[in-house]
């Protein structure tokens, strides 16, 4: 059991050290954790088109927490423990490329039209959609 710990512990540190290295040169690390909560409200509201990216990553989340694993450690290992970092790599890639696009989306003015996720361009903003 404390093996467990020690690679839960060591797989939300690659996490973090993954978050705060991906945000150089993008919005920084606070804002990006910050937009999550919005991120989720717009994707709830049909405002923002992240459902399935977030569903992907809460799948990602609960495979690294969980304690039942796909390849145990104790059989194979490294490859047991290799499973969850690559896991924690593609979430913490995840996170950024998401929230980075979000925050995009919302510095650009993000609107629904018709049930339509999209941004108004300046040609458009006062046209009617028919």
């Amino acid at each position: 059991m404390a093996s467990r710990t020690i690679r839960r512990t060591a797989a939300f540190t690659a996490l973090g050290r993954a978050l705060t290295a991906g945000a150089r040169g993008g919005p920084p690390l606070g804002r990006r954790l910050a937009a999550l909560p919005r991120m989720i409200r717009a994707t709830m509201r049909g405002q923002y088109d992240g459902g399935r990216r977030l569903a992907l990553m809460a799948a990602g989340l609960a495979y690294v927490a969980s304690p039942i694993d796909l390849i145990p450690e104790g059989l194979l290992l490294l490859v047991g423990l290799a499973d969850d970092a690559v896991m924690v790599a593609w979430l913490a890639g995840a996170v950024l490329s998401e929230t980075e696009r979000f925050l995009e989306w919302e510095r650009r003015g993000a609107t629904v039209i018709d049930g339509q996720v999209g941004a108004r361009a300046a040609g458009e903003r006062g046209r009617s959609r028919r």
